[in-house]
């Protein structure tokens, strides 16, 4: 950041996460909480550091003048995710178990009842957006990339999209003899690892939260997002594309 200062950078974006703010707190979430509370003590340092980020930005502006700014997404998937079943991302991870219940002619197994509900937004908006925020927010204060509340979907909802984006018309079932995990949850980011995946469902419960968009929607009310529905038919075919190049790849 201080480089950028002494080399006149232009504008500079950051990227926070939702794990940034205050383990215990109001719902849903927007970016005036940020500072309200500490944070998880899981990510405690990590949070910690990025809450800074948000600091140096307005004092950079305060004191220089400097253009900078932080976003802050929830849940990624898109293209070229990471697709592994041990330590992927939900829906990658969901694709991948799919295509390999359609090849191995089995049931379609997803752990828990399914109930549990997140926010996804698909890669490339959240690329479409950034590029906004760098030509066109200008204010040194955090901005919340995300979809609609209204628009967040079950993990049986998740699971459906996938099986009709990687055409699957074999048995689904919802092992309820494994943990859901917590009912609602923004994964974030830098955690995707350790939270999220096929983990998520037998995680112990922590922070339950959900993104609100509202200063997002106040710049740009009409940005259409693309659906889960659509969006996981996209990677699924782009992941059964990369998979027929690759068919002995169980680790990608």
């Amino acid at each position: 950041m201080e480089n950028c200062r002494i080399h006149k950078v232009k504008k500079l974006v950051s990227m926070l996460s939702t794990c940034v703010f205050p383990d215990k707190t109001k719902y849903p979430i927007d970016e005036t909480m940020l500072h309200d509370g500490p944070p998880h003590p899981s990510n405690e340092g990590y949070a910690y550091a990025k809450r800074l980020i948000d600091t140096m930005n307005r004092a950079y502006a305060e004191e220089y003048g400097c253009n900078f700014t932080s976003i802050i997404p929830t849940n990624i998937y898109g293209p070229h995710d990471n697709f592994s079943i041990q330590n992927g991302h939900v829906i990658p991870g969901l694709i991948h178990k799919c295509y390999n219940a359609k090849r191995d002619n089995t049931p379609f197994t997803i752990w828990g009842s399914g109930t549990p509900l997140r926010q996804f937004i698909y890669s490339l908006d959240l690329a479409e957006l950034s590029v906004w925020v760098m030509r066109e927010y200008h204010s040194p204060e955090p901005i919340t990339l995300s979809v609609d509340e209204s628009t967040e979907v079950s993990i049986k909802d998740v699971a459906h999209a996938v099986a009709k984006g990687m055409d699957f018309k074999g048995e689904i079932i919802f092992d309820t003899t494994k943990a859901d995990g917590q009912f609602k949850k923004v994964s974030i980011w830098g955690m995707l690892y350790e939270v999220d995946g096929w983990r998520i469902f037998s995680e112990p419960l922590k922070q339950l939260q959900t993104a609100c968009n509202k200063k997002l929607r106040s710049f740009r009310p009409d940005y259409k997002f693309v659906s889960i529905e659509d969006g996981v038919a996209k990677v699924s075919l782009q992941f059964c594309s990369f998979f027929k190049y690759k068919p002995s790849s169980n680790n990608l």
